[in-house]
């Protein structure tokens, strides 16, 4: 898990006890868990929007207008 072995963990989760204390630790830990959730959700999201974009299908009339546009955008 993110490159740290049991033994880390486990003391960071000890430095993490003693600096927050065992009342707010757990609060803490929710909001972590709900924040990564959170990350996790957009990021899928965001992957499916490029995934659906990559694989629309082109249309040629639409390719066409687009590359008009550019060049009229190109010319002085």
């Amino acid at each position: 898990m993110f490159g740290m072995g049991m033994g880390e963990i486990l003391l960071v989760l000890g430095i993490a006890l003693i600096v927050i204390g065992p009342k707010r630790l757990p609060d803490l830990a929710r909001a972590l868990g709900r924040g990564l959730a959170e990350f996790r959700r957009a990021t899928e999201d965001i992957q499916r929007t490029i995934y659906q974009e990559v694989h629309k299908p082109l249309d040629p009339q639409e390719l066409w207008k687009d590359l008009e546009k550019a060049r009229a955008q190109t010319r002085p």
